[in-house]
């Protein structure tokens, strides 16, 4: 039996295709990528908080792109809960940054990690009970779908490591890697939702 057609692909599949559940499987993937990265060293840990640092951004940008237009449009205070979120964001990216520039052997990482660790696990608790549920109820199958399609069309173009030099030297001293990551995400999510 190939592996397409077992239950559990399947059942990942079907989740795939609702926003709320895939980006419910997010949040899970990066409890597990904090995981790794604090219980590895050397180089498994810079591999770790790289493959870290892309989820964050991606699923960051997605949801930016994605859900809180949504949601700003079918909440009642949806303008309240989204400026809310943006600002949880803002600091994580911040952190997020601070820590991008630092090695990973560094004395200091551990404790900065665990303290983005914390603010984003917070993050996502406020997006799964002022977002996500009201989102599941405001909304069909069909528009879950879409927006499940663009944030995967975000996942899928982001690299997988970075690649010094593919961005120009003046956009990568401007903005940043992380940055740069970001810009590239929200143009393919704006290309996916046809817009």
């Amino acid at each position: 039996m190939s592996e397409l057609h077992t239950p559990q692909a399947g059942a990942d599949q079907a989740k795939d295709m609702d926003v709320v559940a895939l980006l419910m499987r997010q949040h899970g993937d990066i409890r597990n990528l904090f995981d790794e990265v604090e219980q590895s060293q050397g180089d498994a840990r810079r591999d770790a908080f790289r493959r870290l640092v892309r989820l964050l951004a991606v699923h960051e940008t997605a949801e930016e792109e994605v859900v809180h237009p949504f949601a700003r449009r079918a909440l009642s205070g949806g303008d309240q809960v989204v400026e809310d979120r943006l600002a949880e964001e803002r600091a994580a990216k911040e952190t997020l940054a601070e820590l991008d520039d630092m090695d990973t052997d560094d004395p200091q990482f551990l404790p900065r990690l665990r303290a983005l660790r914390t603010d984003v696990q917070e993050h996502a608790r406020a997006e799964e009970r002022y977002e996500f549920t009201h989102i599941r109820r405001s909304t069909d199958v069909t528009n879950l779908a879409a927006m499940a399609k663009a944030v995967k069309a975000a996942e899928a173009m982001a690299p997988t490591r970075p690649h010094p030099g593919v961005e120009s030297a003046a956009a990568n001293v401007a903005v940043g890697p992380v940055a740069a990551l970001m810009d590239r995400t929200r143009d393919a999510v704006r290309k996916a939702m046809g817009s």
